[in-house]
């Protein structure tokens, strides 16, 4: 199968990804544009599977020992004051996600998204708090609203 490059403007893709509605994009944790990169042949260094699932299984037990006496067992299930309670930021994470919401327009929906990403990448990387790194890397999960603010302001 030939794969052939899109030949759309940058216009006409934002139009077309403005037809997902705002509220639909909110309730979509992970928001990702995926291409193929030009040297995908090449070997590079990565984690394994192994090692992937090594970090995963511990940001569980990280999880599962957090929510042990509650009435849920992950950050996907945090809301309100429980939200607020286990997804501490630094002080310059929150400036960074604060920055974030102002510049991009996002919704009080997609900022509890992004904390609970930030909470659940701070746990791959077995932090207690999370830092502007865990925001930053969050915030590149959301895509669609990047994509979306672009075209609003055009």
């Amino acid at each position: 199968m030939e794969h052939q490059r899109c030949t759309c403007s940058p216009s006409a893709v934002a139009r077309y990804r403005s037809r997902i509605s705002g509220p639909l994009l909110d309730r979509i944790d992970l928001q990702l544009e995926v291409s193929q990169p030009k040297d995908w042949r090449e070997e590079k260094e990565s984690l394994s599977s192994a090692e992937m699932r090594r970090q995963v299984l511990a940001a569980q037990a990280i999880q599962t020992r957090r929510y042990g006496k509650l009435s849920f067992s992950w950050n996907s299930e945090l809301s309100g004051q429980m939200l607020r309670k286990y997804a501490v930021l630094e002080q310059s994470a929150a400036e960074l996600l604060n920055q974030t919401m102002d510049a991009l327009g996002l919704s009080m929906r997609a900022y509890d998204r992004i904390l609970k990403l930030s909470r659940t990448i701070a746990d791959l990387n077995e932090s207690e708090k999370i830092k502007t790194s865990h925001v930053a890397e969050a915030i590149q999960y959301r895509n669609m609203d990047r994509a979306r603010a672009s075209f609003t302001e055009d």
